[in-house]
């Protein structure tokens, strides 16, 4: 071989050699940048994962639909309720000086709107204005909320009875507006049944997001404007749900003139459903626990407020550190929301509630430990344990009020959903006035007042004995799964051409055993 050829030989591997190593390079840089990618559309992911779970529900359900839900769970119950709840704590604190026992029974007559919901449930199913059953009370919420809201914001020096009479006025708004979305989301609960827990998901959200701006802001807007003048802000939110009575879709009845004698058949026929679905031990059993469970766990609120601002007893938080623990709460909530969302929403309803309502009582400690004063003995400051002990109860309430909604929407028969979903929450919010009522008298009893915080520890500690308590209560709740049917979807037609109802009663019994 003479020497130009190998010189061509020579040439040739060299630019074999140098085209591997490019291609090498090439490869290398391609595998980098598709890593890159995935990452980068791993964190896009998170972001638009929302975005796409929201255009599901508006694209299988009706899109003024999901905004209705976004207003009055975000705005109506989650702003207005967290700053509604801060904002009237100073109120009567600073305002009217009452004692936090008496506090807690002014605050349990908040919840008479939302026992009272049957009422509303009732007017919305067998009273329509215009042919429309639901977006006129939309409207009837608004005007109620935010004409109660004014009162009390701009006049001044008004006796306790009139200002709490004005609160009443705005908790009622509310649950108007809350009561006829409920009847909304229950009928599409039962229409598109694999999309309960998703819908509950999106209340949950929405409630937790609106209360993180309610909490975040109240504290600032009390130190500036005062606990009075924070208050007109409470009339903000009305007129969105005005609005929303205008533009949610309806479909019209053909009758718009309805006579009397037809709307109180209608009436009748209502009741007679309610009464006949309650005494279903599938229904009755469940509808007991979610009582008890609200009501055993006595409300230590205002004692525990009244204590945390108090600045010789207590820490003596200020006002937009209390906003703060509150809107980290509120954030907690929505982890809650997203840890049942990814996890639990598959479990059955009794393993779920049991292990929720443990860690609901176990929780509760971390109350004692912090009004004992032990997280300074052991070297935790009271802002890091506040927060931390927030963030973990939050979490734990909100999954074990989700799983308890859904259970609520599987209670509904066909026909009166609005009506006895309303009657569930009803009977959830007597749980809540009876919390907020005993606890009051359990902070009288042990002489809990304005300065005076030396049983409080005991008080804190019987809520958490009768919170642990209420798992001996579980039997009562269904072992079915989220998704199955508690009842049949005909109960109130089967009982309605039963022979008599005990006979309706015993047909259903027989074919559900299975399920309870």
């Amino acid at each position: 071989m003479d020497s130009s050829e190998k010189e061509g030989l020579v040439v040739v591997e060299e630019a074999l050699s140098s085209s591997s190593e490019q291609s090498a390079r090439i490869s290398n840089q391609t595998s980098l940048h598709s890593a890159e990618t995935c990452k980068k559309s791993n964190i896009f992911s998170v972001f638009l994962e929302p975005i796409q779970w929201i255009q599901m529900l508006s694209s299988q359900l009706n899109p003024s639909f999901i905004i209705g839900i976004v207003l009055v769970y975000g705005l109506n119950l989650g702003f207005s309720g967290s700053f509604f709840k801060v904002v009237t704590d100073y109120y009567w604190k600073d305002v009217q000086k009452v004692q936090p026992s008496v506090v807690q029974l002014y605050i349990g007559l908040y919840y008479i709107p939302w026992i009272m919901k049957p009422i509303w449930g009732l007017l919305t199913d067998v009273f329509p204005i215009r042919g429309y059953r639901r977006r006129p009370y939309f409207v009837v919420a608004g005007i109620l909320g935010g004409t109660s809201a004014l009162m009390v914001a701009v006049i001044g020096n008004l006796p306790a009875a009139v200002a709490l009479a004005c609160l009443i006025g705005v908790a009622a708004g509310m649950a108007i507006a809350d009561v006829t979305i409920d009847a909304c989301i229950a009928t599409n609960s039962i229409e598109v049944r694999s999309l309960a827990p998703d819908m509950q998901s999106l209340c949950g959200v929405c409630s937790s997001a609106g209360a993180l701006i309610g909490y975040s802001t109240s504290g600032f807007f009390v130190h500036h404007l005062g606990p009075q003048g924070a208050l007109i802000l409470l009339a903000v939110p009305p007129v969105f749900i005005t609005v929303l009575g205008f533009v949610i879709y309806e479909m019209r009845s053909s009758g718009l003139n309805y006579e009397k004698q037809k709307t109180m058949e209608n009436l009748g026929v209502a009741v007679r459903g309610m009464y006949q679905t309650i005494k279903f031990p599938q229904v009755w059993k469940p509808s007991l626990y979610m009582y008890l469970s609200v009501a055993l766990s006595i409300s230590t609120h205002e004692g525990q407020f009244y204590w945390y601002t108090d600045p010789k007893a207590g820490p003596a938080f200020s006002q937009e550190f209390v906003g703060i623990i509150y809107a980290i709460g509120a954030m907690a909530s929505m982890v809650g929301v997203l840890i049942y969302h990814k996890t639990l929403k598959d479990l059955p309803f009794r393993n779920l509630l049991f292990f929720a309502q443990l860690l609901y009582g176990t929780s509760g400690m971390l109350d004692l430990i912090f009004v004992l004063r032990w997280n300074l003995a052991l070297g935790i400051p009271d802002y890091f344990f506040v927060i931390t002990e927030e963030y973990v109860s939050r979490i734990i309430s909100r999954i074990r009020w989700i799983p308890m909604m859904v259970l609520s929407t599987r209670l509904c028969p066909i026909g009166i959903e609005s009506t006895f979903f309303a009657l569930l929450m009803c009977i959830d919010s007597l749980g809540s006035l009876t919390s907020k009522w005993g606890g009051g008298m359990v902070l009288h009893m042990f002489h809990v007042t304005r300065t005076d915080f030396t049983n409080l520890w005991l008080v804190i500690l019987i809520r958490n004995i009768m919170r642990i308590a209420t798992l001996g209560l579980i039997f009562l709740v269904p072992t079915a799964d989220q998704s199955e049917a508690l009842i049949p979807p005909d109960i109130l037609t089967k009982n309605s051409t039963a022979i008599s109802d005990d006979e309706g009663l015993e047909l259903v019994k027989k074919n559900q055993n299975d399920e309870v």
